[in-house]
């Protein structure tokens, strides 16, 4: 009988023992990889461990969604959400991929800022911000057609070839020969790429030397009746010299004026293109400094898209990275696309007859925390939605907002609510924080495309000053009511655009 009570109280020992062990290499958050399988009675090990986990629950910037109380939250460590001053270099090898890196033009990784006293602030950046998007408005409000927007078409009444504002990510690209390197932003809101060039009548400050069409052996002014020289981009003509003269406006009140011409362009050493009609700019002010020009990548006849559509078949992507990182990445073609092209979810891209250089989607529904919100799909579709690399922040319908707000505003009761920059009412303050959970937010697309924005979009600011990054339209009225699909909401996802087959792709991960 000793011998059996023995045998008993050590199955019961061995049975706890695998218990114990199984709940302390099973933490919450922890990542499987982290996971290291020890005895109980092994102290020295659990001590060692419960310290890791403190260093990496402490530390890290958790961006992973977790559930409470069956809804989806983001975890974050408030230290996450203050800009970082130092560049995150990317690891990733670019070697396959025909692309050019982007940076964001305020950011630590863009060499724009070695001339910069200080980074503009989050006031002055929605300010500029709000310029551009009352420049859409106002274009909405000029010509409209509230019955177009269907499954093939949606209104914007914006002339080919004109500019509506400036973007804030920048690629470096090669323009004459000898080929000089040139830093733009790119813009899909805009048709015309131009630089500044010699000899200036009036020309901003920029970080590399300003193009001399004299000293490039490639260089062409284009006459008057050329084709490219359209009544929608000609502002005039030279008499003297029969060159054709072009003019991009902005809604902030930049403007650039200058001579089309034709030159050689440089994307990558395999992808030269001759005969490249741009814009050289002689009379340019505004908000550019710094940067050599803008890069149009609408969907006109003079964009970039259209111009190497022979090579390209009218497809490109682009991974927008945050504002401290350097693995961004802009492709052309489908060999220059994003590394998952099995994870994009396409959704219908919709054309626009008045105005073909914006790229319309359908809105069908919003979600936060998993939910889906009491919004009438009308309240998207009276007005429509473009996705747009320009505007900062998305702007939503008055209606969409006011329920996107609401349903956000109860979730983060927990949290002490601060004033903002006028454009934002629901902003917060964390200090006293280690960490924060804040409600997920998905945008549902056309075609039952569902693309949940990654925590960087859902926030703007620091931990003392965190808003959420929507806005409403000011102006409720069906012509002055453009949805504008941001790219602070954009970043680190994979976005592709395949002009051509008439789609847009989303995807996760793209600059990681």
């Amino acid at each position: 009988m000793k011998r059996r009570r023995g045998s008993t109280i050590e199955a019961v020992k061995k049975k706890r023992r695998k218990e114990e062990e199984m709940e302390i290499t099973s933490f919450p958050g922890l990542p499987m990889a982290h996971s290291i399988p020890f005895s109980a009675n092994s102290h020295a090990s659990f001590f060692c461990l419960l310290i890791f986990v403190l260093i990496y629950w402490k530390g890290a910037p958790v961006y992973g969604a977790k559930r409470e109380h069956d809804k989806p939250y983001h975890v974050v460590n408030v230290k996450s959400l203050d800009p970082n001053p130092y560049c995150i270099e990317s690891t990733k090898d670019q070697s396959k991929r025909e692309s050019l890196k982007v940076v964001h033009r305020h950011g630590p990784c863009s060499h724009m800022n070695e001339t910069q006293t200080s980074a503009p602030t989050l006031a002055e950046i929605m300010s500029h911000d709000q310029a551009r998007v009352d420049s859409l408005q106002h274009r909405l409000r000029v010509k409209s057609d509230r019955n177009s927007l269907d499954d093939s078409k949606a209104t914007l009444p914006v002339k080919p070839g004109r500019s509506i504002g400036s973007g804030n990510y920048v690629v470096t690209l090669g323009f004459g020969t000898p080929k000089k390197d040139l830093t733009l932003e790119f813009d899909t809101g805009s048709d015309v790429t131009w630089i500044q060039c010699q000899p200036c009548i009036s020309c901003y400050e920029q970080q590399e030397p300003i193009f001399n069409p004299s000293a490039s052996q490639t260089y062409k002014n284009i006459s008057c009746t050329a084709p490219q020289c359209s009544q929608d981009l000609k502002l005039d003509c030279t008499r003297s010299t029969n060159t054709c003269v072009y003019a991009a406006l902005y809604g902030d009140g930049s403007f650039t004026i200058g001579l089309y011409a034709t030159e050689t362009l440089t994307i990558t050493p395999s992808d030269v293109f001759p005969g490249f009609a741009f814009g050289c700019g002689l009379n340019n002010t505004g908000l550019f400094h710094g940067v050599a020009g803008l890069l149009g990548l609408g969907r006109g006849p003079p964009s970039l898209v259209a111009q190497t559509a022979s090579k390209y078949e009218g497809y490109f992507s682009y991974c927008l990275p945050t504002l401290s990182s350097s693995s961004g990445t802009l492709g052309f073609g489908k060999d220059g696309g994003t590394t998952n092209s099995a994870g994009i979810k396409y959704t219908p891209l919709l054309t626009n007859s008045n105005g073909p250089s914006f790229y319309f989607i359908e809105v069908t529904g919003i979600k936060v925390a998993g939910e889906l919100l009491p919004i009438s799909q009308s309240v998207f579709s009276s007005s429509g939605t473009i996705i747009d690399s320009g505007t900062v922040i998305t702007r939503l319908q008055p209606e969409a907002y006011d329920a996107l707000r609401t349903k956000f505003r109860q979730l983060m009761m927990n949290y002490t609510m601060t004033q903002g920059p006028s454009l934002f009412d629901t902003c917060y303050d964390f200090s006293g924080h280690d960490t924060v959970e804040v409600p997920t937010i998905s945008f549902v697309f056309g075609s039952n495309v569902e693309v949940s924005i990654p925590f960087p979009g859902i926030l703007i600011g620091s931990q003392e000053l965190a808003c959420l990054a929507f806005a409403g339209n000011s102006d409720a009225s069906d012509v002055g009511n453009l949805g504008i699909f941001g790219n602070w909401q954009q970043q680190t996802l994979d976005v592709v655009y395949d002009v051509a087959g008439r789609k847009l792709g989303f995807g996760i991960g793209g600059c990681s």
